[in-house]
């Protein structure tokens, strides 16, 4: 688990920043999330909604998909940015996808208003499934 404060801080910063980008016009709850690599890179995404509700796009499902398309696979961190009254957590989907990537990552949950909350991913995810769980590999 990530314990350098200052490199958390620039992950919630970046992922504050990105937050401003999301569009969210049917919820209006607008999420901003920042994966750190294990290259040292730090990618970010944002919620994408779509008026056929489904098919929209979470803000980490969007940092994972950056990183991966710049070719890092291995994520260290991620940081999520909402504006809820305390902190929240990554759906159900979203963790499932960042599980892929790195069950023991570190997850920050921030809110606009300066709190913030550290986890490991497996303490969000307890028993989660992931690759090693498939047969053959």
């Amino acid at each position: 688990m990530i314990a350098d404060d200052a490199r958390l801080d620039a992950l919630v910063a970046a992922a504050a920043d990105a937050r401003e980008h999301a569009y969210a016009p049917y919820s209006r709850f607008k999420v901003g999330a920042a994966v750190l690599t294990e290259s040292g890179r730090v990618h970010v995404g944002v919620n994408v909604e779509n008026a056929s509700y489904p098919c929209g796009m979470c803000a980490e499902q969007s940092a994972v998909s950056a990183a991966v398309t710049s070719g890092d696979r291995g994520i260290d961190a991620v940081a999520v940015v909402t504006e809820a009254v305390e902190p929240a957590a990554p759906c159900g989907i979203c963790r499932q996808t960042l599980y892929e990537f790195n069950p023991g990552m570190t997850v920050v949950l921030a809110n606009t208003a300066g709190a913030r909350r550290v986890h490991r991913l497996s303490d969000l995810m307890p028993h989660g499934f992931g690759p090693r769980d498939l047969i053959g590999t």
